[in-house]
C-alpha cells in the first residue's frame, strides 16, 4: 500500500538578479535619485551594481516597455515630463478614479473604517505647516493608499495603480513647492469631508475638482507654464476649480 505523500512547502527562492536590478532602478527613477535625461548605459551601470550586464539590459527594457525610460540611440534616459505627459497621466486619472471613490463612500461613514484616511490627513496638515515636503509626501501616500484599499473593484485598481510611479516622480518633482502642497492639502480636506458624508457622487466630484486643481499646481512647479499660459489663472486659489 502506497503511503500518503504529506505536504511539501514551496522552496523559497530570492528575487531573480534581472528583477532585482529591475525593482532598484525604478525605486531610483520614483525617488528622483536618477534625474530626466541623465544617460544610463549598460555597462556603467553593471560596474556600480555589482551585475552583468545581461540583467541590466532586461531591467531596462522592461522600464522603457513601461514609459518610465526612453531609448536614446544606445543608452537609455529618464524622459523630461511634458505637458502632453502630465495631462495625458491626468486624464486618465480623471477618468477613473472619481469612478473608484465613488464606491468607497458607502464604507466610509464608519469612523473606524475612515480612520486610516483622517490619520494621513491630519499627517499631511501637520507636515505642510512644518515645510516638511518628505512627511507631507508620506501622508499623501497613505491617504490614497488607504481609499484605495476600500476599493471593491480589483480590476479598477490595478488601472490606477499602473501610473503610481508616473505619479510618485511627479510628487517627488513638485511637493517641494509651498503653494502646490497647499492645493493638494485643500484638495484632500474635501475627499475626506465628503466620504465622511457616505456621498459617492459627492466624493466622485471632490475628487475630479483635487485632480483638476492638483493637475494646474504641477504644471506650474514643473515650469511648464510657458507651454500653456491659461494656468496661472486658477493655480492661486484652491477655491477655484480649472
Amino acid at each position: 500500500m502506497a503511503s500518503t505523500l504529506s505536504p511539501l512547502k514551496p522552496i523559497e527562492r530570492p528575487l531573480a538578479l534581472g528583477e532585482q536590478v529591475y525593482h532598484k532602478l525604478r525605486a531610483s527613477i520614483r525617488d528622483g535619485l536618477i534625474a530626466g535625461g541623465q544617460p544610463l548605459q549598460e555597462v556603467q551601470l553593471a560596474e556600480q551594481l555589482g551585475v552583468s550586464r545581461t540583467p541590466v539590459r532586461e531591467a531596462l527594457r522592461r522600464l522603457s516597455s513601461e514609459g518610465l525610460l526612453a531609448s536614446d540611440g544606445r543608452s537609455f534616459i529618464v524622459p523630461e515630463l511634458t505637458l502632453d505627459d502630465v495631462n495625458d497621466i491626468y486624464e486618465i486619472r480623471s477618468l477613473v478614479e472619481p469612478a473608484a471613490i465613488r464606491h468607497v463612500a458607502r464604507f466610509t461613514t464608519s469612523a473606524e473604517v475612515r480612520r486610516p484616511l483622517d490619520e494621513a490627513l491630519q499627517a499631511a496638515t501637520r507636515a505642510h505647516e512644518q515645510g516638511d515636503a518628505d512627511a507631507f509626501r508620506g501622508a499623501n501616500i497613505r491617504f490614497r493608499a488607504a481609499w484605495l484599499a476600500l476599493v471593491p473593484n480589483p480590476r479598477l485598481v490595478h488601472i490606477i495603480e499602473q501610473y503610481a510611479d508616473h505619479m510618485q516622480r511627479i510628487r517627488r518633482l513638485t511637493l517641494d513647492d509651498y503653494a502646490t502642497r497647499k492645493i493638494v492639502l485643500h484638495g484632500l480636506g474635501r475627499l475626506a469631508a465628503a466620504l465622511g458624508t457616505g456621498d459617492g457622487e459627492l466624493a466622485a466630484a471632490a475628487m475630479l475638482e483635487h485632480l483638476g486643481q492638483a493637475r494646474v499646481a504641477f504644471i506650474h512647479a514643473v515650469g511648464l507654464d510657458d507651454s500653456w499660459p491659461a494656468v496661472l489663472t486658477t493655480r492661486t486659489d484652491p477655491g477655484v476649480s480649472p
